[in-house]
């Protein structure tokens, strides 16, 4: 069955090869359709939706743009324009998959585009500038697939046509095995739960006693990157409920440690009111060693070895108040039935009694900060034990289990499934 696939690119600097792109994806028995992003000059090839037309759908001429010599402003537009034409062209069922094919540039436009594009319709980047840096922020919470093409897409050569094909390949296979994405659900009821090495033992605790009471668990890790994902998934309705042992996302992107997850943390399952148990796995340390952001703000407070490249240490008591007030902000705005579960001897694995980490007054500080600034009422219980205890996995699930089963007889919440 012939698909529809958006190629998005800049026909006034890589004109040739989005042809010979948009070519091999119908020589696969698909339709290809240019959608061009270029800012500059007049391309000397024809798209299927022109840039001037992209610059029109988000208000602005392009010709204007062009004089204005203005990249950042000029991407911003075009980025607009193409995400509305997106959308537009989902609403007419002429987008099964999208790919974007150039530099840096190109790959960061096209990856906020792709944002825009619903979980489940394939989505790939080829690009030479795929270093980590740049990878970390084209990804966010996309299911996309990023392609390093090693020689840049300048004149035509055995290379470039080879890689060009491979492009094609990738877009064309995946289209073709895709579901309807609009046919994408999950089992009710569906619970998500955050872990990391630091709480593995607490989360398959978790997740086998949600199973046995008949819950449909599907974990992800909180490393920055899947906790967005998880995110994104609940904001589409995937989920039912969330047990989040480790919302530490939020307060690393305030103080820019490794497994930032962005300022939007926790936004999405608040706004859908779906049934949410917090606990406060690692809230109270981060990263100490060489990857670390900010690293000098840490280095020289006592550390826990891990491995070669990772150290962890503690928050301090006033970045844990400044912690606590931007998630008292984010629970204020709770819609649904919300809980929060704090163990009293420590929030990980690797801050047990003992540990350098360990020091349950100044994880107090956390929680006596956050009742402060919390101006609704959310239940806070206290569990004298470590999170990777055993009895802390049984009250996570026997609070989650009560306020789902009460939030269904209430009907407060939409079914996913």
């Amino acid at each position: 069955m012939s698909k529809s696939i958006v190629i998005l690119g800049t026909l006034d600097t890589k004109g040739e090869h989005l042809h010979l792109l948009k070519k091999d994806i119908e020589k696969r028995g698909h339709r290809g359709l240019i959608l061009d992003l270029s800012m500059g000059s007049v391309p000397a090839f024809p798209a299927d939706i022109p840039a001037a037309e992209v610059a029109r759908a988000a208000g602005r001429d392009m010709e204007q743009l062009v004089a204005a010599r203005d990249r950042s402003a000029s991407a911003d537009v075009m980025i607009a324009g193409a995400q509305l034409k997106v959308a537009e062209l989902l609403s007419e069922k002429r987008l099964d998959g999208i790919v974007a094919m150039g530099g840096a540039s190109m790959a960061l436009m096209a990856s906020r585009v792709m944002a825009k594009v619903p979980f489940g319709i394939p989505k790939v980047i080829a690009t030479p500038a795929a270093m980590p840096t740049y990878i970390a922020e084209w990804f966010g919470a996309l299911d996309v697939v990023v392609m390093q093409v090693i020689m840049e897409f300048a004149g035509m050569n055995n290379l470039v046509t080879a890689a060009i094909a491979q492009v094609g390949g990738a877009i064309s296979g995946m289209v073709e095995e895709a579901l309807d994405y609009t046919s994408l659900k999950l089992p009710f009821p569906s619970i998500a739960i955050t872990q990391i090495g630091f709480n593995e033992g607490c989360a398959v605790q978790v997740k086998k006693l949600l199973e046995e009471k008949g819950y449909n668990v599907y974990p992800f890790h909180a490393n920055g990157i899947s906790d967005r994902s998880m995110e994104r998934l609940i904001a589409e309705g995937f989920l039912d409920g969330l047990i989040d042992m480790v919302p530490a996302g939020l307060i690393e992107e305030l103080f820019q440690g490794n497994r930032a997850a962005g300022m939007e943390r926790l936004d999405a399952p608040i706004a859908r009111g779906i049934p949410l148990v917090l606990a406060p796995s690692t809230l109270n340390v981060t990263g100490a060693g060489p990857t670390r952001r900010m690293k000098e703000r840490f280095i020289d407070r006592p550390r826990m070895q891990i491995d070669e490249i990772r150290y962890m240490t503690r928050y301090s008591p006033d970045e844990m108040r400044q912690g606590a007030r931007l998630y008292a902000e984010k629970l204020n705005r709770a819609r649904g039935p919300l809980k929060f579960l704090v163990p009293l001897r420590g929030w990980s694995a690797i801050d047990k009694p003992g540990s350098v980490l360990y020091n349950p007054e100044e994880d107090r500080v956390f929680f006596e900060e956050l009742k402060v600034h919390l101006t609704t009422e959310i239940p806070i219980e206290e569990v004298d034990c470590n999170l990777e205890d055993a009895e802390f996995a049984r009250a996570l699930v026997e609070s989650f289990d009560k306020m789902f089963k009460e939030a269904r007889t209430r009907a407060s919440f939409t079914e996913a499934g």
